[in-house]
């Protein structure tokens, strides 16, 4: 895309990025080419920007900052700053004069005149934050939020407590909760439905044959009913068969069993028992000869419902006919009751309800939080002067993480960078906040980047990190190693590592693999052999102490002792001599190359390691930063290299200070007092070389490369 601006472009990681180094580039942003941005996309949360700053750029809330609301924040500024390339210089404060938008101007004056500061002439994201505390504390604060305390007498404090106590509330900016506008509304709509539901039943003598005293008739009823029904059955079923009166007045073994305890009157084993005894046509009895547990539920049932509706005659006892009546009175009411809206309010009662909606309660709370929205407008002025000053500060250090990386190359911290780790004597500086290793490891991997996850603890508080070792080695990099975070804030935090990503770190690595590699394997095959020498030591001396052991007459004959294979002798004779002649023959032609040794040495080098290298180097030059950024939210628009000296820089291998003294002299060094031990085996080796070549026929001097030599060797038979 042509533009008349000419940016100029740094090399780095493999990209070209724009040079922003003066407002014109940041103005002409619009129109360069988003391929040659090095980010389309960043999360909201997961950096170090303020959250505040990011919130406010993104613009449509769906917690990702765009290249399309990058150019809305410079529009911003541009539009609100008389000269916008103060942003390039940082800070949170503006002078007043310096902002031409008459809105945020006169909001910015609104801010330092409540403070007292007029007299400063400019105003400061601390001057916006101490305003926005003095606002939440007002009565009126803009929120449109009522809490009790917002009230200006008892009465309307009280109405509000009832409604936060029966349709809730929301919290306000001071962090008190309160009702709004849907909740006043909600409350009045419920209560005028209940009052709606209850003058159904309050003229109506079917639906309410006691009056107000009604609903404890029906709860009466209700709390029997069960148990009063189970009764008259039991009396069918004696009626019907005299055998079953006995069996439906309770086992016997469960009488017994109560017999044996403790009773009280309320105890369940009781209350399973039969309300009263069970007999052919009996009636019940409302009081006397009735189970403990239901005396005063029966009681109740008489004085509320069966008395004022069959009279006071039928109120000791009664019977089936009467029961039945009882309900078909109450069950015109219990059906209205049943369909009573489903609502707090009326816990309140009818009268309190009934006196509320009468009086102009709604009108004023509706009133009082009109008023208080009236502010919200004044409010929202302010949170322009909040978004000048947090661009101002932090929009340049955004754009130098999302135009270009150029905090990140020149290793001035990066937005994404979340701290330094310590572990195994190297610190890595580039860290990154993770939630779920586990996930972000499956794109992260594509990196190529040997990455260490690391569950960090501080106190109570938990974070996952994952730190990328870019030099050194992975030899004591292993989970469960524990280490040290440092965050961007200074504070340590214990850290654990939990997984590996494990890629190729360094050159130097690679080329000490292969002969770690052999040493790893010339250990676990000694320990190997060591083991069964061990094992046949053991056996040897159990075969020395076994003709001491008194015979076992019954353990079968076992043979002798073979003699020794003549054979089986000679055969591993010639095999060590092979053996040894051919580390012979290698000796004596790299001690012929003569001048040209060096060369030989580093052919063998090369033979051993190049491979190691070659294939560590191919992947290095593939380390990527993209991948890993974009396992955490990020749109990485191209490849961001992480080179090997540059991947120097970012892990710091420990090394002894400048300037600093050091003492070799190590009293418990293994390696210091043993010199003359591995000289004496390169002795002993060599000496056995030259005896096995001997043994096998071998022309030492000429393997050695010295003319007139001979073999000493006589003639094999």
């Amino acid at each position: 895309m042509s533009s008349a601006h000419r940016y100029k472009f740094f090399r780095a990681g493999g990209v070209d990025q724009a040079t922003l180094g003066a407002w014109c580039d940041v103005h002409h942003l619009r129109a360069l080419d988003p391929k040659l941005w090095v980010a389309l996309a960043m999360p909201t949360r997961g950096t170090q920007i303020d959250e505040r700053t990011l919130r406010y750029l993104d613009r449509d809330g769906d917690g990702r900052v765009r290249q399309r609301e990058i150019l809305e924040a410079i529009n911003f500024l541009e539009a609100t700053l008389d000269d916008p390339s103060v942003v390039l210089g940082g800070g949170d404060g503006v002078a007043l004069d310096a902002i031409k938008d008459a809105d945020v101007l006169a909001s910015a004056r609104i801010v330092v005149e409540a403070l007292g500061k007029a007299g400063s002439g400019q105003i400061t994201l601390a001057d916006v934050t101490a305003y926005g505390e003095i606002v939440a504390s007002l009565r009126i604060n803009g929120d449109g939020v009522l809490p009790p305390s917002a009230a200006e007498d008892d009465e309307t404090r009280v109405l509000i407590e009832a409604l936060l106590g029966t349709v809730g509330g929301v919290a306000d900016l001071s962090g008190e909760r309160g009702v709004d506008q849907a909740h006043v509304d909600a409350f009045f709509a419920q209560a005028q439905a209940h009052l709606d539901w209850y003058a159904q039943g309050e003229g109506d003598s079917l639906l309410m044959p006691l009056g107000s005293e009604t609903a404890r008739a029906a709860a009466a009823l209700d709390a029997v009913r069960a148990k009063v029904d189970d009764y008259f059955t039991r009396c069918r079923l004696a009626a019907l068969d005299p055998r079953a009166e006995a069996a439906m007045n309770g086992a016997d073994a469960d009488l017994v069993a109560l017999a044996t305890r403790d009773l009280v009157p309320d105890a369940p084993e009781i209350a399973r028992l039969p309300i009263a005894r069970i007999g052919a046509g009996r009636a019940l009895p409302l009081a006397g000869a009735v189970n403990p547990a239901w005396v005063e539920r029966l009681d109740a049932l008489a004085r509320l419902a069966v008395a004022p509706l069959l009279g006071a005659e039928r109120a000791r006892a009664l019977t089936e006919a009467d029961w039945v009546e009882l309900n078909a009175r109450l069950a015109p009411h219990i059906a209205w009751a049943a369909s009573r809206p489903a609502s707090a309010v009326g816990a309140l009662g009818v009268d309190r309800l009934r006196e509320v909606l009468a009086s102009p309660a709604k009108a004023k709370l509706t009133a009082m939080i009109v008023e208080d929205a009236a502010r919200d407008a004044l409010n929202k002025r302010v949170a322009e002067a909040e978004r000048l000053l947090l661009y101002k500060r932090d929009l340049f250090e955004v754009l130098n993480n999302f135009v270009n990386f150029s905090r990140f190359y020149d290793r001035k911290l990066a937005a994404f960078q979340a701290g330094t780790l310590f572990l195994d004597g190297r610190s890595c500086a580039l860290c990154f906040d993770v939630a779920d290793a586990g996930k972000h490891a499956e794109l992260a991997g594509m990196a190529a980047v040997f990455l260490v996850y690391v569950e960090c603890t501080r106190g109570s508080e938990r974070r996952g990190i994952a730190a990328a070792f870019t030099d050194g080695d992975a030899d004591n990099l292993f989970v469960g190693r524990n280490g040290m975070f440092v965050d961007r804030q200074g504070r340590d935090w214990d850290a654990t590592v939990t997984k590996l990503v494990a890629h190729p770190i360094s050159i130097r690595q690679a080329f000490w693999t292969p002969y770690k590699k052999f040493v790893r394997l010339i250990e676990a095959q000694l320990a190997k052999r060591g083991a069964e020498a061990d094992d046949r030591s053991q056996s040897l001396l159990a075969g020395f102490t076994k003709p001491l052991a008194p015979a076992d007459p019954a353990a079968p004959a076992t043979p002798g002792n073979k003699p020794v294979d003549v054979g089986t002798v000679a055969a591993i004779g010639v095999a060590v001599g092979g053996i040894g002649a051919m580390v012979t023959g290698i000796l004596g032609a790299f001690l012929g190359l003569g001048m040209w040794m060096p060369l030989g040495l580093l052919g063998v080098v090369l033979l051993i390691s190049g491979p190691s290298v070659l294939l560590a180097f191919l992947k290095l030059r593939h380390r990527n930063l993209g991948p890993i950024l974009d396992a955490n939210g990020w749109a990485i628009n191209g490849r961001a290299r992480i080179t090997v000296p540059f991947g120097g820089a970012l892990t710091s291998v420990a090394r002894l200070p400048e300037g600093a003294e050091r003492v070799l002299d190590d009293p418990y060094s293994d390696e210091g007092r043993r010199w003359w031990v591995y000289a004496l085996a390169l002795v002993v080796i060599l000496a056995a070389a030259v005896g096995l070549a001997v043994a096998a026929d071998v022309d030492v001097g000429a393997a050695l490369g010295l003319e007139g030599s001979t073999s000493a060797a006589p003639d094999q038979p």
